[in-house]
């Protein structure tokens, strides 16, 4: 069991301040924003002994997103993701993510392209990348593919060497058949809990202070990577683990994952 924790869940920390948290959490790795880094980020993850786990672009999807800022043509937003794959390459994840964004259908050829581009870009510089599909219900601000069946029917279709992200707080009401399905092509796993009832489009709450069932999921995945802990929030938001200072996070979001894949390993 290997544990790490995605950069976005201590969101207003630095770079070197996520270092210094998870380590101290007793976190194997850390999932790495392209948007936290600073000249001596390399130096430090180095140093840091962590492993490296998931990481995003600061431009993480094909198409515009609604809720994030960046450049509307899509053709730039490859070339940033492009950019941002030579970016975080050196940090040797197993994985670079990317949404497709979200679209109507005319813009299929555009989002097939810019896969194409993405996965070019990643087996140039040896680093997998692996589409993400998001939950249904909040489809419509980010992606056009919502389950590992169509993010893979779309991959396959782009022809491209591309594999699979799996986030449970996406993917918890899905099929457990497509997990079984998809597994030889899921490159990282993100891990959070569903909020009962949830708020706005992405609020999210630690393993096992939710409605998933993680049982079930941990044991379809069998999983052997990083499990990598993916906190998303709002600040102002009452109970919001944003507002949590960012160490004591860090430590708790440690001790439920550890909490959660040991109840399933046992």
């Amino acid at each position: 069991m290997r544990l790490s924790i995605s950069q976005i869940t201590t969101m207003t920390q630095s770079f070197a301040d996520d270092l210094d948290a998870y380590r101290e959490a007793g976190a194997d790795g850390v999932g790495i924003w392209e948007m936290k880094l600073e000249d001596d980020s390399r130096e430090r993850f180095r140093a840091s002994g962590l492993e490296a786990a998931t990481a995003v672009p600061a431009v993480p999807s094909i198409l515009p997103l609604p809720l994030l800022k960046g450049p509307v043509d899509p053709a730039e937003r490859v070339e940033a993701m492009r950019a941002g794959i030579r970016r975080l390459a050196p940090f040797e994840p197993p994985c670079i993510l990317f949404l497709t964004g979200p679209g109507p259908g005319h813009e299929r050829e555009t989002i097939l392209e810019g896969i194409r581009a993405i996965a070019d870009e990643g087996r140039a510089q040896g680093v997998p990348v692996a589409l993400e599909p998001i939950q249904r219900e909040f489809a419509g601000f980010w992606t056009i593919v919502s389950s590992l069946d169509e993010a893979a029917a779309l991959v396959d279709e782009a022809d491209a060497d591309c594999g699979l992200q799996y986030d449970s707080w996406h993917l918890w009401r899905e099929p457990l058949e497509q997990v079984e399905r998809h597994r030889s092509r899921i490159r990282g796993v993100h891990l959070a809990d569903w909020r009962e009832p949830t708020r706005k489009t992405n609020d999210r709450v630690l393993p096992g202070d939710g409605a998933i069932d993680f049982g079930p999921i941990l044991d379809a995945l069998r999983w052997e990577g990083l499990y990598d802990l993916e906190i998303f929030s709002d600040p102002e938001l009452p109970g919001s683990l944003w507002a949590a200072d960012p160490r004591e996070l860090a430590a708790r979001g440690i001790e439920s994952l550890r909490r959660t894949v040991s109840s399933v390993s046992a």
